[in-house]
C-alpha cells in the first residue's frame, strides 16, 4: 500500500465547450469508476463541468486525455487543470448537483 499512496495524484479542472446537455458527467462518472478513481463531477452555471478527481497517478492521466475528448456530442474548447494534493477523501466517484 506504500507505493499506492507514493503513486498517487489528484487534480481539479473545469471543462469548458459544449459539455453540458450531452451526458458529460455520467460519461466522466463512468469513465473515472472504470480507471477506480474517486472524486466528483458537476454542471457549474457558466455552462461549464467541474471535475475533482484522485487515484493513481497513470489512472489519472487517462482520465485528463479522456476530459479533453468528452463523450460523443460533447465539443471540448478547453480544460483548465490544476494538481491538487491527494487527500484520501473520496471512496468512489459520484455526480454532484
Amino acid at each position: 500500500m506504500m507505493g499506492e499512496k507514493r503513486n498517487s495524484g489528484a487534480f481539479h479542472a473545469v471543462v469548458l465547450g459544449r459539455v453540458q446537455g450531452v451526458g458529460f458527467r455520467y460519461s466522466a462518472c463512468a469513465r473515472a469508476e472504470e480507471l477506480r478513481l474517486g472524486g466528483w463531477v458537476r454542471n457549474l452555471d457558466d455552462g461549464s463541468v467541474e471535475v475533482v478527481a484522485e487515484g493513481a497517478v497513470e489512472r489519472l492521466a487517462l482520465f485528463e486525455e479522456w476530459l479533453r475528448r468528452g463523450p460523443t456530442g460533447a465539443y471540448v474548447r478547453e480544460v483548465r487543470l490544476d494538481r491538487i494534493e491527494p487527500r484520501g477523501r473520496y471512496p468512489r466517484f459520484t455526480i454532484e448537483f
